[in-house]
């Protein structure tokens, strides 16, 4: 009979319990997907026009993806010192866009809010890196659902942080930018010592595919319950104690995951020795840094129906094929280490990535794919507006939910393309291109609904994107330097942003508002009104669907560009997938 603080110990330790608060962390730690519903606030607080939201919007994204120092750090400090780092900067920054928005301070410099959004936003880098290094080093097998969940809650944090400002019921809407400074420093403190590598790779268990399953479940099921809240309070006119349940019910469901460890820990019987597929090896007293290599080729080649074996002949016949893998990479059947440098597929330095074609493509590709997705996420308020839209928080919370519906999807199907068919998983990523380049050209002919076609499609393919890479460069490029390789990635959609949002979609944006706001003035000011009314203000508005249409048609061109990189470095890498997955078809 195992005691209570034996069962206590191993659920602290259990690598499910990490995956969970892990996604706790994420669902606060997507602050720049907000950006959008606090934009319009900073605008008129402080009487910008769209190009200082557009320099504003690179800050931001500046934050967002210069990652370089977090992911260094993560490989020298312990992961709760490199979290405490973030939730610091967290609410520092945007404590500090707060406290000049709402008059605390006096008016300061445009260049002080960039600095401060830049500083808050980059907080956000260390909750992702600390979270995705974490579990991909406890779930090596299942990297395409752990990054996409993760990645996923981090895109679904926007719907989640609207709805619980929806509690506080404050007529002033700078609120908002007050529970972004304080919510996730908080969540990051209170969960900093859990996520955490705890060599759960030795942990694998028959039913991790069940808990896979229950969680995809609860994916979906919230994904579907906060598209049903957000058409419910677009509809009706809900009051405050229903927007309270709502949000209740909302945060019932993120808790829901926590049942796999309970089940696993407190109500399931103790693995017996030969469910374990990760035996540590042992040479003076040191491991040998080859066992991990070899038993996830035990993974892989272990014969079917093994698991339902009594437990005695199971143990037995595991180990025998261990000693066989064993022997084979003495003889080098099994490569450990390369000789002349790593190979696709080893573990690789970044300096190391960085002189590989298929990494750079990567990084290119996702310059001009997600570069173009996140221009869309930034201008969703100002694309809101300038087709009437009143409620931009609607569709600013509706692309976040897609946005993580994408990524878990993106996880999911990526997952089943290489485990299926051995293909390399960037094919996946051409796929989710082609697919934005024509939801970007719808809006730009125009057509009925493209409101509705940007919002949804945009935040699926986007969200897809940083499902697929971040799981492809861990199997081309290895877990030993996974956070700087991650945290050089992010660098792309914020190059992409800063050339798409900062200077060609301001820009259009400006030179219609501008255009606009001519009609209005002497001697045109009896003209009767244009098709709709222009505001007058000091703040230059553009109206109508004209304002983002050139700029959406040329990123369109843009992302079936990325198709064609993505495409090559499928072709470069199907022998890699093949070693990697091929025997998995068996």
């Amino acid at each position: 009979m195992v005691r209570l603080p034996e069962k206590v110990k191993t659920f602290v330790n259990n690598r499910w319990l990490v995956f969970v608060c892990a996604m706790w962390v994420q669902s606060w730690a997507g602050i720049g997907y907000l950006f959008g519903s606090i934009s319009p606030v900073i605008k008129t607080a402080m009487g910008y026009n769209q190009r200082q939201i557009a320099i504003l919007g690179v800050a931001k994204d500046l934050g967002d993806g210069i990652g370089f120092v977090a992911g260094t750090l993560i490989e020298y400090l312990p992961v709760w010192s490199v979290m405490l780092i973030g939730a610091v900067q967290n609410f520092v920054g945007y404590g500090l866009v707060w406290l000049i928005v709402t008059n605390r301070l006096p008016a300061l410099p445009l260049w002080v809010l960039c600095i401060a959004i830049f500083v808050g936003t980059n907080g956000e880098t260390y909750f992702n890196t600390a979270a995705l290094v974490s579990c991909v080093q406890n779930f090596p097998k299942n990297r395409g659902p752990v990054v996409g969940i993760l990645k996923g809650f981090a895109g679904l944090s926007g719907a989640i942080l609207t709805q619980i400002y929806a509690i506080i019921n404050s007529p002033n809407e700078a609120s908002l930018i007050f529970l972004v400074a304080v919510g996730p420093s908080m969540v990051a403190i209170a969960l900093m010592f859990i996520v955490r590598p705890v060599r759960g790779h030795k942990q694998v268990r028959s039913s991790d595919s069940s808990g896979f399953l229950f969680t995809y479940s609860v994916c979906l099921v919230l994904a579907a319950y906060m598209l049903g809240v957000l058409v419910l309070e677009d509809l009706v006119d809900v009051n405050q104690t229903l927007i309270t349940i709502l949000a209740a019910f909302l945060i019932v469901l993120i808790l829901l995951p926590m049942i796999i460890p309970v089940l696993l820990v407190f109500f399931s019987e103790p693995r017996h020795p030969g469910e374990e597929t990760l035996i540590i090896t042992e040479t003076n007293g040191q491991e040998t840094g080859q066992e991990e290599v070899i038993l996830s080729e035990l993974e892989d080649e272990k014969p079917p129906g093994v698991d339902s074996l009594p437990a005695y002949e199971r143990q037995k016949r595991l180990a025998h094929l261990q000693a066989k893998l064993f022997q084979a990479a003495a003889e080098g059947a099994v490569r450990v280490k390369g000789r002349k440098g790593p190979r696709r597929g080893e573990d690789f330095t970044l300096l190391q990535a960085l002189i590989k074609a298929d990494f750079l493509l990567l990084f290119f590709s996702l310059v001009l794919a997600s570069g173009s997705g996140l221009t869309i996420i930034d201008n969703l308020g100002q694309i809101c507006e300038s087709l009437g839209y009143e409620n931009t928080n609607v569709y600013v919370s509706m692309i976040s939910i897609f946005n993580f519906l994408g990524r878990v999807g993106g996880g999911y199907f990526s997952e089943a393309i290489v485990r299926k068919f051995a293909y390399p998983r960037p094919v996946a990523m051409a796929m989710v291109q082609v697919i934005m380049a024509f939801a970007l050209l719808y809006y730009a002919l125009g057509w009925p609904g493209e409101i509705y076609v940007v919002t949804i499609v945009i935040g699926l393919c986007y969200g897809a994107h940083w499902a697929i890479v971040p799981s492809a460069v861990s199997e081309l490029f290895g877990l030993k330097s996974f956070g700087a390789l991650y945290n050089f990635l992010t660098l792309s959609s914020t190059l992409g942003s800063l050339i798409f949002s900062g200077v060609i979609a301001s820009g259009i944006y400006d030179y219609y508002a501008e255009k606009q706001s001519a009609l209005l003035k002497p001697p045109y000011i009896g003209v009767p009104m244009l098709a709709v009314p222009l505001r007058t203000d000091e703040t230059l508005t553009c109206v109508g669907s004209i304002c983002y249409s050139l700029t959406c048609g040329i990123m369109a061109g843009l992302c079936i560009v990325a198709m064609v990189l993505s495409l090559i470095v499928v072709h470069r890498t199907r022998s890699v997938y093949t070693q990697l997955y091929g025997r998995s078809q068996k």
